[in-house]
């Protein structure tokens, strides 16, 4: 009953239309490399936090239950293939009245077996079977996707971390450094060489520096705290192995991000829209069966007596046997709009798996291009933050020689920390699109 399912295969161009650069290109990628991409960041402490997120967050436990209660709805599914066979017992006191019977009271005791086989003769049971087939690997693509989705998550809570704590450490060696320059004004002030001024606009520089740490803070105890929910932990828990300072990971050269085909193949999102595509299909089918007789073999054998101590006696054997049909022959309708409503959703469901490929590779192509381009911004923030350093250097320099304003001084730092702080703002970013950008090509899961 209804269409058979053919499945169908994506449809991608040969090649990116990003123009790969920054160490990216179309080589195959490697399944050893896709399954634990984060290893190519080497970082031993990363890849350990990796495998306690596995055993222990919440929503793959989840994933994981979603997967048997689908087995267990095709175990259902697949029991209505065997006879149904049940077991009972009675006993009743009835009367029939003066004008059903004798009017006397009766007792009727009854042991026995019956049983019940529906012959799938027009394949309604076939399909339902398919359909539950098909939603056990939605369950497991589901489980493959929420897999991928919490490797890239706790990976960049992780990098979010060391970027914190980056920021802080340039912060506090300005601080130190600006506490430097405030002791020199207020020696230079009480000399009688500059005037109070100075001294203040130095302060202030100073203070300002200081009102950054907060900020920072909480937002390293907000990431240190989120790895600790993915990892299905208390808040708090991975505080002391994260309290030491290292620096981001560093993605590799190069990678492999092979060509659209290989994404849209290996990425669960859309093998778990095409699984489910192939259950609505099927559905069809089993509504489609609703129109068209069903037949069923039926029997029972057992004891039967009006003598509760006859019930065991040989004389007490029955059974009956035969085969029995039904058919729906007019419920206004509702069967025609119900293969009508299975299949609307099969069209939605085809909809939603282009829906799903398109957005795919859009996903991938956003983050090649983001990948690129900040490594390029980083270059130039590299150049730019050390031409500011020197700059700061001399104008401290020059300040203390007497040959510049101490305006010149405030100038320079101020260009100094800013770009301090957006260069290590974009080693992180870079590292998060690294990320990003496996989460988009599938990668994380065998």
């Amino acid at each position: 009953m209804g269409p058979d399912y053919v499945k169908i295969e994506p449809k991608a161009a040969n090649n990116w239309s990003t123009r790969l650069e920054g160490g990216l290109n179309t080589d195959s990628q490697d399944p050893k490399t896709m399954v634990a991409w984060w290893k190519a960041l080497n970082d031993p402490e990363l890849s350990s936090i990796e495998k306690r997120a596995v055993k222990g967050n919440l929503e793959l436990k989840t994933a994981r239950s979603r997967i048997r209660e689908a087995r267990a709805v095709r175990g259902i599914s697949g029991a209505k293939f065997f006879p149904l066979l049940n077991a009972g017992a009675s006993a009743e006191k009835y009367d029939a009245g003066e004008n059903n019977g004798n009017g006397s009271e009766n007792s009727l005791y009854k042991i026995g077996f019956d049983a019940g086989w529906e012959l799938d003769v027009f394949g309604g049971i076939r399909r339902l079977v398919e359909a539950a087939d098909a939603k056990i690997e939605v369950a497991q693509n589901g489980l493959h996707d929420a897999l991928v989705t919490l490797q890239a998550e706790v990976a960049m809570n992780y990098v979010e971390v060391r970027t914190f704590q980056r920021r802080l450490t340039i912060a506090e060696t300005n601080i130190r450094t600006q506490k430097q320059i405030l002791e020199l004004n207020r020696s230079r002030r009480k000399a009688g060489l500059i005037s109070e001024l100075a001294v203040q606009e130095s302060l202030y520089t100073l203070e300002h520096t200081r009102s950054l740490i907060p900020g920072l803070q909480t937002g390293l105890e907000a990431a240190k705290n989120r790895l600790a929910i993915l990892l299905g932990e208390t808040p708090g828990s991975v505080h002391g192995e994260l309290k030491s300072r290292r620096l981001i990971p560093v993605p590799p050269a190069a990678i492999a991000v092979g060509v659209p085909a290989e994404t849209l193949r290996r990425r669960p999102d859309i093998r778990q829209a095409e699984r489910n595509l192939a259950a609505m299909t099927a559905g069809v089918g089993v509504a489609t069966a609703d129109l068209y007789p069903k037949f069923r073999l039926l029997g029972t054998i057992g004891l039967e007596s009006i003598s509760s101590g006859d019930l065991l006696t040989a004389d007490s054997r029955a059974w009956s046997f035969g085969p029995g049909i039904s058919w729906n022959i007019f419920h206004a309708g509702a069967l025609r709009q119900k293969i009508k409503l299975q299949s609307i959703r099969q069209e939605q469901s085809l909809i939603q798996y282009e829906k799903t490929v398109l957005k795919a590779l859009e996903e991938v192509e956003n983050i090649l291009t983001a990948y690129a381009k900040e490594q390029q911004r980083k270059e130039l923030l590299r150049a730019a933050t050390n031409a500011a350093t020197l700059a700061y250097e001399l104008s401290v320099d020059l300040y203390k020689a007497g040959l510049v304003d101490f305006d010149n001084v405030l100038t320079t730092q101020s260009a100094m920390q800013s770009l301090q702080d957006k260069l290590a703002l974009s080693k992180g970013s870079i590292t998060l699109n690294f990320i990003s950008l496996y989460k988009a090509l599938g990668g994380g899961w065998m």
